[in-house]
């Protein structure tokens, strides 16, 4: 299935941390990523996520706007925006 890419936009990258935000349309994806560092989310809107596992399975998480939480590095996945309205979050990678 071919889904519309998520945009992604650079706003700091520094010695000490690369923040970028993503912006979703509805069934939008990261496409296949694995993060090599920490990293801190920070969700602007609500984003009902499906999450893609590399072992071919899939969950679903609803995320309330404004939730903060974080993740080792080493997660593999693609994100998809479930929802039917767009879907954003910043992204906090820790060097």
């Amino acid at each position: 299935m071919t889904r519309p890419q998520a945009t992604a936009e650079l706003l700091i990258d520094d010695a000490r941390v690369r923040v970028t935000r993503f912006d979703f349309a509805p069934g939008a994806e990261t496409g296949w990523h694995r993060h090599g560092m920490d990293y801190v989310i920070t969700t602007l809107t609500e984003c009902r996520m499906v999450l893609e596992e590399p072992d071919g399975t899939s969950r679903e998480a609803l995320i309330p706007a404004g939730t903060v939480y974080r993740r080792h590095e080493g997660v593999e996945h693609n994100v998809i925006n479930g929802g039917d309205v767009p879907m954003s979050f910043v992204e906090t990678e820790l060097k």
